[in-house]
């Protein structure tokens, strides 16, 4: 029996993230500036991951099945250094693989590696989120802030129809020479203040870079924006997942295909509705 799963060429991996996102099992994370199978375990060998590689990087390798061995897994991601090996490990506590977790801990101990995969608060410098699941996934809770009760309704300060990506026509004239906020699906959610702080005498554009399809077309559209109707400026409202990166480097493919510049300013929306970035770019 064959088992297809992904082979990923570091050498072309330019390190943008996005095929993360398109990997629904977790089995990838962006780690030293690269995408790294974590566990070959949850890779389903569907390949979601391949068509949004923008460098080609990502391919199928198909070889002969065998029963899954968390030894060898271990000794191909050691040479890799401590943030593989810490976020395979914390991969398999996740998904409560505690057989598979024990060997791959017996198997630091019987080489001398010491790593105190509880100790969870180093950071990934490549997504800022600590080395287990990423929270763009993760079921949590958290106490919301007390809210202001306004006086009267709130209007909406949203000024054109349609707003999801895969709806808009870049060339209508509400584009021309407009300020566009293109902001990931979930922030409006998350931050309160959404429409004041954002959609204010601004155009809206909305998009998921983890679950929407065809996101070659979003690149297309956004170079048309700049180039067609040159927009004045862009700014990029996201979450702080890892996954909503994928977002901020759809824009960078469209201002590589498009002839003009423009101003893009990039927004971090974080999970408990606080902004923790917001800078030009």
């Amino acid at each position: 029996m064959k088992r297809t799963i992904i082979k990923i060429n570091e050498e072309l991996c330019n390190g943008c993230g996005i095929c993360v996102s398109g990997c629904h099992e977790g089995a990838l994370q962006l780690i030293d500036g690269k995408a790294r199978m974590i566990s070959d375990l949850y890779c389903d060998g569907l390949g979601a991951c391949i068509g949004d590689c923008p460098v080609g990087a990502i391919d199928f390798e198909e070889r002969e099945a065998k029963p899954y061995d968390e030894i060898a897994v271990m000794e191909r991601l050691v040479p890799k250094g401590e943030k593989t090996i810490r976020a395979h490990l914390l991969h398999l506590k996740d998904h409560n693989e505690t057989a598979l977790l024990a060997q791959g801990l017996r198997y630091l101990e019987e080489h001398n590696i010491d790593m105190d995969i509880e100790n969870n608060n180093e950071q990934n410098s490549d997504c800022g989120q600590a080395f287990s699941a990423c929270p763009g996934s993760r079921e949590m809770s958290f106490a919301p802030v007390k809210p202001v009760v306004p006086i009267g309704s709130t209007p909406s300060q949203l000024r054109q129809w349609p707003v999801q990506l895969h709806l808009l026509n870049p060339q209508v004239g509400y584009f021309r020479g407009a300020d566009v906020v293109l902001a990931a699906d979930c922030t409006a959610y998350a931050y309160g203040g959404f429409h004041d702080r954002f959609l204010r005498n601004r155009t809206l554009a909305i998009a998921c870079p983890k679950l929407d399809s065809n996101k070659e077309v979003y690149v297309s559209k956004l170079a048309d924006m700049i180039d067609g109707v040159q927009i004045n400026t862009l700014t990029v409202v996201i979450m702080e997942v890892p996954c909503c990166g994928g977002l901020l480097q759809l824009v960078k493919m469209a201002l590589e295909q498009a002839s003009n510049k423009v101003p893009v300013k990039k927004v971090v929306i974080g999970i408990e509705g606080e902004i923790v970035e917001d800078n030009w770019i």
